[in-house]
């Protein structure tokens, strides 16, 4: 697969993600750092997948897909945060969405073949397993629980993008951006965000002029303790006092389906188990 580097006036230097090894080790790496989605699989569903999962480096400011192209791969993220990226013929950007390991890259191609509307940037660096776009196309269109599991990333999105919307509209910059922050913060779990002022500027869609009036802001206010060498070093309970309800209801949001979901698959189980036990 071919990343495109894009614009540099606008954007990073965008890096190729590394091959790391093939296999169901890049479905369970270290405890606590699996994808969500493919943790929620039953064993038989996830037997199914595992031939053509591969690991791979989440590289800081890759790319894993561009706006326009066809997307080649699902990627599964363990760790690490990616935003999605509407890029405005202007050359303006801004993100729509963040995806940590609660979610996935390009699992909406299943929706049927079409060009990729954003561009997914790494903002955090992490791992993730990937498969062939086409590969997991064909083993969603046999397993119900598969289509189950891309349902709820569905969801998930859906709920971010309009939530988003309102956010953009109603809420000001300074909140919009604390909301950001904390959205990230929850798909790295520490406190230190490698974010420059010019990726908050493409992800904010605002100069970066305002991004370093918005650092001083929060800075003023203790919610932001650092933001030296590319580092910003945050205090989450003031940043939650910065940001609108958006965080909160959207990180929420994202349990409700992910409890929903388990219930679910128990509700599933249960009658075999009880079967087996009659016999």
């Amino acid at each position: 697969m071919i990343y495109v580097k894009m614009d540099v006036s606008r954007h990073s230097q965008w890096r190729t993600p590394q091959t790391r090894h093939r296999g169901l080790s890049a479905v369970k790496p270290r405890s606590g750092m699996g994808n969500r989605l493919l943790a929620a699989l039953p064993a038989p569903e996830l037997d199914l997948l595992e031939p053509e999962l591969e690991m791979i480096a989440l590289d800081q400011d890759a790319v894993l897909s561009q706006a326009g192209d066809d997307i080649d791969y699902v990627v599964f993220p363990h760790s690490g945060a990616i935003t999605l990226m509407i890029d405005m013929a202007d050359g303006h950007t801004v993100a729509t969405a963040a995806i940590g390991r609660e979610g996935a890259v390009g699992i909406l191609s299943v929706l049927g073949p079409s060009p990729s509307a954003t561009t997914a940037v790494v903002r955090a660096a992490g791992t993730a397993s990937r498969i062939p776009a086409s590969r997991f196309h064909g083993v969603f269109n046999r397993s119900p629980a598969i289509r189950r599991m891309v349902q709820n990333h569905v969801k998930a999105m859906l709920m971010q993008f309009q939530l988003g919307l309102a956010c953009n509209a109603l809420h000001p910059v300074e909140a919009r951006m604390a909301r950001w922050l904390l959205q990230l913060r929850d798909r790295v779990d520490h406190d230190t965000l490698p974010l420059t002022q010019h990726a908050l500027s493409q992800m904010l869609g605002v100069r970066r002029t305002t991004v370093t009036l918005l650092m001083r802001n929060l800075r003023a206010r203790g919610a932001i303790r650092s933001d030296r060498r590319g580092l910003i070093e945050i205090d989450r309970v003031r940043l939650a006092a910065a940001a609108c309800e958006c965080h909160n209801a959207m990180r929420l949001e994202v349990e409700e389906i992910f409890s929903t979901n388990s219930a679910q698959s128990r509700a599933a189980i249960l009658p075999a188990i009880k079967s087996r036990d009659a016999v």
